[in-house]
């Protein structure tokens, strides 16, 4: 019988699991053992209100702001460099710094179960580079900055290569990072532009990971049908993606399989949770394990609250997928 982290790895690379993977919270099933970076002792998040608007920094200092009580997160108020001539001067934050792993080390070393240990990693180019700049600035730079743009990308980059090396050292056996590429029915850039802009840092990241001996998972939300050849292509082994039916699902199942790539993933966060409808719910369960049965690492969404469901709801689908998995 496969141990929880044999199982992570074959479903992760679509290589005859015995099962699917499991990685519910709330004493469930699961198969990864989670652990992002300690606290810095260098920099520490200041919150304040003005008017109707909460504020706040993050690592790298930008200024965000949010309406209290609506979303969690808000948006970029102020960007760090509002202008390239900063860029020269940009502190980064202590990512690579070695007591940030001191928590992860240790949680990885004394996990008594032999799961998958995956670290949250902080930053991936995308994710951090479009907030450096704010969006909307940040996907016209891309045309009209090309030489800036690749400065600013290689800085991130040589960041997130300590970063992986940082979490190899602490134990990982995988590192997991969040790129938001897709809206409802397309990529927000070209395959393309993602080729010249970004595949060479994917695939440095990549093989710095693979390296030592480490899975790489990305998390992206929206409709990348467009980009899966050339996000292969980089190195990704696994996708996490939480609406994998704003893919046509079998199709995208036959393609993983094709690319020993796996799926991690909870029953679709758009179409099919939120309806509260049990008889679709259990459905629709059994049929994603039957569809990616052997490249499948099946998930709960952590914030049923944000997306209108119910924990009940959530339930259903967990005590199906157990069941279509041969586990209840």
């Amino acid at each position: 019988m496969m141990t929880a982290r044999e199982i992570i790895l074959a479903n992760a690379k679509s290589d005859g699991a015995d099962r699917p993977g499991f990685d519910f919270d709330g004493g469930r099933r699961r198969d990864i053992l989670w652990a992002g970076l300690s606290p810095s002792r260098r920099w520490k998040e200041r919150r304040w209100r003005e008017g109707g608007f909460e504020y706040y920094d993050d690592a790298w200092g930008n200024i965000w702001h949010r309406k209290p009580d609506m979303s969690a997160t808000g948006e970029v108020w102020k960007p760090v460099l509002e202008d390239w001539g900063k860029l020269d001067a940009l502190v980064l934050p202590d990512f690579d710094h070695s007591e940030r792993y001191e928590d992860m080390a240790k949680a990885f070393r004394t996990d008594p179960d032999d799961r998958f240990h995956m670290a949250f990693l902080p930053m991936w180019i995308f994710a951090v580079s479009r907030y450096l700049r704010k969006m909307e600035i940040y996907l016209t730079d891309l045309i009209e900055y090309p030489e800036e743009i690749d400065a600013l990308h290689g800085k991130v980059a040589d960041l997130a290569e300590r970063v992986i090396r940082q979490c190899a050292e602490a134990g990982a056996h995988g590192v997991f990072f969040c790129e938001d590429w897709g809206v409802q029915d397309r990529p927000l850039v070209s395959p393309a532009m993602f080729r010249e802009r970004f595949a060479p840092h994917y695939r440095r990241l990549t093989a710095a990971a693979h390296d030592r001996g480490l899975l790489v998972f990305m998390h992206s939300c929206g409709n990348n049908t467009q980009l899966l050849e050339d996000f292969a292509d980089t190195g990704l082994d696994c996708f996490q993606f939480d609406q994998p039916a704003v893919y046509d699902m079998p199709a995208l199942a036959a393609w993983m399989r094709k690319r020993k790539i796996g799926l991690h993933a909870p029953l679709d966060i758009q179409r099919f949770l939120p309806t509260g409808d049990r008889a679709l719910i259990v459905r629709e369960a059994r049929r994603m394990v039957e569809l990616f049965r052997g490249g499948l690492i099946l998930k709960n969404y952590p914030d049923l609250k944000g997306i209108g469901v119910q924990p009940e709801w959530d339930q259903w689908a967990y005590e199906e997928f157990l069941s279509a998995a041969d586990l209840s």
